[in-house]
């Protein structure tokens, strides 16, 4: 449970970011709807949706926790775009759906910048160590998701960020038929999580990528930090 009350705050500023991102690139594309709407902001308040930000959060923590694997996403209120007010369509909507991925991924490095940097602080202010060390556990959650939710998002499953990527890849039919999968999408997603290993799958750039990435500043870790 005490990793749970250090990863939720990671999570929900994370997730903050990635439509914050969304929103900000949208503007400067020339679409001013999220802008209107109140959500070009980092106040949590506007984003947070009860069941994806918090209700879901905790209940997938407590389910893997029963399992023996501990584990917890979510994700905020997708910030309404509307790609017609780009000043170029193709540019605007690849620009807007990779920005929160790539918000996320320097939220992940930045993490492990810093776990790096509180160690230094914890080695030179043994009695801060106690406080750090909670800091540093935090920061750990800070690599693991949001290199979760840059990877998740790049699943190619309408709405997700991943699947405006993709389709401006395909030939104009093609991708017109794949953009209307984004009625069901969701459901697609919710029904793939219940496939056995399949996310597993999916996501295994994350160990991949988190593992990397705190292997990189491990020797910074204060001890009372598992390495």
């Amino acid at each position: 449970m005490t990793d749970l009350v250090l990863a939720l705050p990671i999570l929900l500023f994370s997730v903050v970011a990635h439509e914050y991102a969304h929103a900000w690139t949208a503007y400067r594309q020339g679409d001013d709807t999220a802008h209107a709407l109140g959500r070009l902001t980092l106040n949590p308040l506007p984003h947070i949706d009860p069941m994806m930000s918090v209700l879901f959060p905790i209940g997938l923590y407590l389910m893997t926790s029963a399992a023996g694997h501990p584990f917890t996403f979510g994700a905020a209120k997708p910030v309404p775009v509307d790609p017609r007010k780009f000043r170029d369509y193709r540019r605007g909507d690849l620009i807007v759906s990779s920005a929160g991925i790539v918000t996320n991924l320097f939220l992940a490095a930045a993490s492990a910048v810093l776990f790096a940097a509180v160690g230094l602080l914890g080695g030179a202010a043994p009695a801060l160590e106690g406080g750090l060390g909670t800091l540093q556990r935090m920061l750990v959650f800070g690599v693991t998701l949001n290199f979760t939710l840059a990877i998740f998002n790049l699943v190619p499953i309408p709405p997700l960020d991943g699947s405006h990527l993709l389709y401006h890849l395909l030939p104009p039919a093609w991708g017109a038929r794949y953009r209307r999968l984004g009625r069901f999408g969701f459901v697609v997603i919710f029904a793939a999580f219940l496939i056995p290993g399949l996310w597993n799958v999916l996501l295994w750039p994350v160990d991949v990528l988190s593992a990397g990435a705190l292997t990189l500043v491990r020797d910074f870790a204060l001890p009372t930090v598992v390495r």
